[in-house]
This record gives C-alpha cells, structure tokens and sequence, in this order.
C-alpha cells in the first residue's frame, strides 16, 4: 500500500511539471520569448530562443510576442518590423541561440 501511495504522490507532482495551459509550441518547440519597449514604447524589440530547437519557430514565437504586445498596448495586430520574422534566414540577427527581432506598432 505504501509503495502505491508512493507512486501516486509522484505520479501528481510530475503532472505540474509540463507547460502551463497557456504556454503555446512553435514548430513543435517551446521559446522563452520576450518583448521590451525602446525609448518610444511603440517601438520594441522581441527576442526568442533557443534558435537551435527550430529557426521557424524562433521566428513564430518572436511574431507571435510582439503582435500581443501591439494588440494589448496599441489595439492592432500591424507591426512594421525594422528586421522581422519574414525576412530570409541570412538576414536573421542571432546571437547566444537567441533571435532578436526589432519593430513599431503603428501608432
């Protein structure tokens, strides 16, 4: 009985161990993705990483982070990105494994 106990405690805290409800997957990855506001706060800059998992879902989870941050500080999902998620592979600023993308919300 103990042993079955023991089983079912662990069973329950490997359970909390996943991503959050709330924690979506790029290109079947997780990012740590985050946005910090510029001098002007409708520019920003994005970061995703690890760019190793997947540069298509580096690039997803960066786009995904700063469209919220203009639809929840600007009311629209536009963004006109200085270097973006669209621009081709060679032109990707990485650096430590991690993407750093650069955009406005339009005002």
């Amino acid at each position: 009985m103990r042993r079955v106990l023991v089983l079912l405690a662990m069973a329950v805290v490997l359970a909390g161990c996943g991503p959050d409800e709330d924690t979506i997957s790029f290109d079947g990855q997780f990012y740590k993705a985050r946005v910090k506001d510029l001098d002007e706060r409708h520019k920003f800059v994005v970061t995703a990483s690890p760019v190793s998992a997947s540069l298509l879902g580096a690039r997803e989870a960066a786009r995904y982070e700063a469209t919220r941050y203009c639809v929840n500080n600007y009311g629209s999902s536009a963004i006109v990105w200085d270097v973006g998620p669209d621009d081709p592979d060679t032109a990707m600023p990485i650096s430590n494994n991690t993407l750093t993308l650069q955009g406005a919300c339009p005002q």
